[in-house]
């Protein structure tokens, strides 16, 4: 695949990025597209290794090792070193509903599988797989699929992000009748309003709404199930449901000080930022903006990083993020070997801005929040922390154990905590009356994913708790198949 000797000829070449001065003034999105002439290098580089590890999909240590969707990504990188765009193009799709989304948001799990990772790195897979849709687009190869047959059977589906797309996109090809509900005001579930548009430009989860609208799928907005309309209506009026309401508890902190004013959810922040962004109309008291103020995101993860950027773009007059894990090292450790996605250190896109426009990385490791501190008005002025070490038992368990004398107070007016969620919110699926299992998700198993109502099914998050776009992808394919062999006795879905 590609060239022969192409991973010892050509270098991997990041994204080309937008100047950070330049881009926090504004919400578009932060990187630029390759050249053809170098993505055909990129693709040059993917070597003929005789087993693809970039596509296997596994999960090792509960991290996805390769592809979840088994992207045929050698396939793909051939053609466009040959410069066959279009037949790419059709490989891509063979497998992934949605390349615009994992493209541009997707932690490339491939890449750290990929066989050159071992000593090199790895092949430009995910900007090859942006490339390939986006000219896909751009050269009208992608049009409406219209079913020319259509089967009696409705279906309803509960939540419009990934996995309930993927999941209704495969339905509707297999010719049922498909409804996605949606409590917002606009499908995508994180999709639109979780992810933030400098990541993923809005009018490109539009552009697939829209698409998957003319392809037949119905979309009905603001409408929560077990309020505006009951579960026992959906399984009244459809023949089969399937729950794909993500895992959209947040996880909180509740120490001293918590019900300060400033304290916010990482996800209400950034969701709020959006809809401010896309309505016009939205209440202003909604709206949560940290101009001039000192801000201060808890949790290290990917989320938090999205508020960084956040802050920037609303002209934060400081932004600092705490993460409790030690700084990664930036070569693998010998318990960190490939095909694992590896754990090192990296600049992020929110932490080169933060760098470069407040003059250091933003990010403060091994700490742990105390308490916070309200003024006489309950408005939020200092946060409290102390410096930790990981402690490890003759068991092979780990804590956390505070450090004597690093206690520190930080100035700020508004939070964000970024440290996870808990999993699905439980009101709906208690209205369905769901089995749930320990950790609070759908009691559904993987590969077949069926409840224990009759009809009902889950995948995606609310399913499997939060994880990756590209799993719940995954799951939305699989999902389809199951509930097409349920209704028709037999599948034409692929999975």
């Amino acid at each position: 695949m590609g060239k022969s000797t192409g991973f010892m000829e050509y270098e991997r070449e990041e994204s080309v990025e937008r100047s950070t001065h330049s881009r926090v003034k504004d919400w578009n999105e932060y990187t630029a597209p390759f050249s053809d002439e170098t993505l055909k290098r990129q693709g040059a580089r993917c070597m003929d290794c005789g087993i693809p590890f970039c596509h296997t999909g596994i999960e090792i240590n509960g991290q996805a090792s390769g592809c979840p969707i088994n992207n045929l990504i050698p396939e793909w990188n051939d053609l466009v070193y040959r410069g066959k765009w279009q037949e790419a193009l059709e490989r891509l799709e063979k497998t992934n509903n949605f390349p615009e989304f994992t493209g541009r948001v997707c932690p490339a799990p491939c890449e750290g599988a990929c066989t050159v990772a071992i000593s090199d790195p790895a092949v430009a897979i995910k900007n090859i797989e942006k490339a390939i849709i986006d000219k896909g687009f751009e050269n009208g190869w992608i049009q409406p699929r219209i079913p020319q047959k259509r089967t009696e059977k409705k279906i309803a589906i509960v939540g419009s992000g990934p996995a309930g797309l993927a999941s209704a996109d495969e339905l509707n090809q297999a010719g049922h009748s498909v409804t996605i509900f949606e409590r917002s005001n606009r499908p995508g579930g994180l999709l639109m309003y979780g992810i933030p548009n400098m990541k993923l430009e809005k009018d490109i989860v539009e552009r697939r709404i829209n698409l998957l609208r003319q392809e037949g799928i119905d979309f009905i907005t603001n409408t929560e199930v077990g309020k505006d309309i009951s579960p026992e209506e959906l399984q009244e009026q459809y023949d089969s449901v399937i729950l794909c309401t993500g895992a959209q508890k947040q996880r909180d902190l509740s120490i001293e000080g918590r019900d300060a004013k400033g304290i916010h959810l990482a996800m209400d922040y950034l969701t709020a930022s959006t809809k401010n962004l896309l309505d016009e109309d939205m209440q202003k008291d909604e709206y949560i903006n940290v101009e001039g103020k000192d801000v201060i995101v808890i949790g290290g993860g990917d989320t938090g990083a999205d508020c960084v950027a956040t802050a920037l773009r609303q002209d934060c007059n400081s932004v600092v993020q705490f993460g409790k894990h030690p700084k990664q090292p930036t070569t693998r450790p010998e318990d960190n070997m490939w095909p694992e996605p590896p754990n090192v250190f990296t600049l992020e896109y929110a932490y080169k801005e933060a760098a470069e426009t407040k003059g250091e990385d933003p990010r403060q490791y091994s700490i742990q929040t105390t308490k916070f501190v309200a003024d006489e008005n309950g408005h939020l002025q200092e946060l409290h922390t102390v410096q930790t070490e990981k402690v490890w038992d003759d068991k092979g368990f780990y804590s956390y154990r505070e450090i004597p004398g690093t206690e520190m107070v930080w100035p700020v007016q508004h939070v964000m905590i970024a440290i996870g969620f808990e999993g699905p919110e439980q009101p709906l699926l208690k209205h369905f009356g769901v089995d749930t299992t320990s950790r609070g998700c759908v009691d559904a198993e993987y590969g077949n994913y069926t409840t224990n109502l009759e009809g009902v099914f889950a995948a995606g998050d609310a399913r499997r708790g939060q994880s990756l776009i590209v799993w719940a992808i995954n799951e939305g394919r699989e999902v389809a198949r199951e509930v097409d062999q349920y209704l028709m006795g037999s599948t034409v879905l692929p999975g």
